[in-house]
């Protein structure tokens, strides 16, 4: 039986030659340029169809294609990528990629990548969106490189998709006490279960009444509500993972702020409502939070709510499993960070100690001790 021919070859009025083949992809491809002779065509060919069994073959069409597009294209058919995630990829490529989207898959090279962020940290942007503009960046590419657009991802700087956590402000008992003195009667209980349950804002908003259960001293967390900057589109999801969907138990001192809120400011349905009766919008939070925090005078976010609320709960000598049912995370590196903010009181620990060596005699220590794994 003949061996069926790999491409084709045919010749145009210009007195050219055009050659095709079958990608992998299984579209017909034309060659990037055209031939003086059908011999030329036949050894490109060759080269090619060597190219695919060896697998080092390049899409040379898909590689000439724009970045932007591409890219765009990776946001709208990607079935892991979310809308909040999209919606700051776009922004981010609108802001700090400019330099690299009309640029050709094929032209976006090592030094080009690190001309692109050397310059985007000289400007006025943020450390965190840069990161986010970098890592986007590499996961674009190393889609590209999957697709045989190019044959080496060119991100290699080394920690430049890394955002450097800062250091969270952490508020004391006294302060939130202080918060929840000044902010608007409404919003209250968002700070309570922020500060002492350890919820996000999301999560706040997408309780329903029956979430929460005051016989049990019990807050369901079952959903998150999403809402776009640039739309304004607002909707409920599921937490991202399995984890996220938690029981927290409720200390026992919020029991009366929670009580006076089923009973003046929940809605039918949903615990959080605005004065029309609709469900509450992120942004009615953060503005009496702002205003609240302005009074009060301490420089923490509504975000860092959260962070006090995992380190107090750690302070109490809490497990990383116990931080981690908290914190509705599958991974336990969230959890270890406020296991070792509980760390930093080493230094009063030594201190302590230096008392103990002071009082000598005048404390009886036990002479064994047993320890429980």
């Amino acid at each position: 039986m003949a061996r069926r021919r790999f491409g084709k070859v045919r010749k145009l009025p210009s007195g050219k030659f055009q050659a095709s083949f079958l990608a992998p992809n299984g579209k017909r491809q034309n060659a990037p340029q055209t031939f003086r002779t059908k011999t030329d065509a036949d050894r490109w060919l060759v080269n090619v169809e060597s190219d695919i069994s060896r697998g080092t073959w390049l899409d040379e069409q898909l590689g000439r294609e724009r970045f932007e597009e591409y890219a765009s294209a990776y946001l709208r058919d990607n079935p892991d990528v979310g809308p909040r995630w999209e919606e700051t990829c776009r922004r981010n490529m609108r802001l700090h990629m400019g330099d690299l989207l009309d640029r050709p898959l094929i032209a976006i090279s090592a030094p080009v990548v690190r001309a692109w962020h050397s310059k985007a940290l000289a400007g006025s942007g943020g450390r965190t969106s840069i990161a986010q503009s970098y890592r986007f960046l590499r996961t674009v590419m190393n889609q590209a490189k999957r697709d045989g657009a190019i044959s080496v991802n060119p991100c290699s700087i080394k920690g430049a998709g890394t955002d450097r956590a800062k250091e969270r402000t952490i508020a004391s008992p006294v302060q939130v006490a202080e918060l929840v003195e000044n902010i608007t009667p409404r919003y209250r209980a968002a700070v309570l279960l922020a500060a002492w349950c350890g919820l996000r804002r999301g999560e706040i908003i997408g309780l329903a009444r029956v979430d929460l259960d005051l016989v049990a001293d019990e807050v369901r967390v079952r959903r998150n509500r999403v809402e776009l900057l640039e739309t304004g589109e607002a909707f409920d999801k599921d937490p991202k993972t399995d984890a996220g969907k938690r029981p927290v138990s409720i200390p026992p001192h919020l029991r009366p702020f929670l009580v006076e809120h089923l009973d003046k400011w929940a809605g039918k349905t949903w615990l959080f409502v605005g004065q029309d009766g609709e469900r509450m919008k992120g942004n009615a939070i953060y503005q009496a939070f702002v205003r609240a925090r302005n009074r009060v005078g301490v420089e923490v976010s509504f975000h860092d709510l959260r962070h006090t609320g995992q380190t107090l709960a750690a302070s109490t000598g809490a497990t990383l499993a116990d931080l981690k049912k908290r914190l509705g995370h599958a991974s336990t590196a969230a959890a270890l960070r406020y296991l070792h903010a509980v760390d930093g009181r080493d230094k009063e620990v030594a201190a302590e100690l230096s008392k103990l060596a002071a009082r000598g005699n005048a404390v009886e220590l036990p002479r064994t001790i047993i320890v429980r794994h």
